[in-house]
């Protein structure tokens, strides 16, 4: 992952993710990620804000962050869209991988959503 701007993803386990309102004004989530080929990934219900803000407006920020979103290194400008069926399908499988018990657990209680993938693009 030492493309451009994702190097300062290398190892981190969180990334705030700056989503921009009708009105402009931003919003920041801290969200796990993956990387595969150069784009990040997401995963997020659809019922969420982040995701209607995206539909609206591809336009994001990211940063590394903690896991309460104190931002750790520096924002940068990307484009975010719906990943495809085999990049959502590689992408499940990758945030398995990287989040372990951790992931399976909320996907065990959070189970019932709706939910999809966002990739990322710096």
């Amino acid at each position: 992952m030492s493309q451009g701007g994702l190097s300062q993803f290398v190892g981190e386990k969180y990334l705030s993710l700056e989503t921009f309102r009708k009105s402009g004004k931003e919003v920041r989530t801290p969200v796990w990620f993956v990387e595969n080929n150069g784009m990040l990934y997401v995963r997020t219900a659809k019922d969420t804000g982040k995701y209607k803000r995206i539909n609206n407006n591809k336009s994001v920020r990211i940063a590394p962050c903690d896991m309460r979103g104190k931002v750790k290194g520096e924002w940068a400008n990307a484009e975010a869209r719906l990943a495809s069926e085999d990049e959502a399908r590689q992408a499940y499988q990758l945030l398995e991988k990287k989040y372990g018990l951790m992931y399976k657990i909320t996907r065990v209680f959070l189970g019932g959503k709706d939910y999809v993938v966002i990739a990322i693009k710096v």
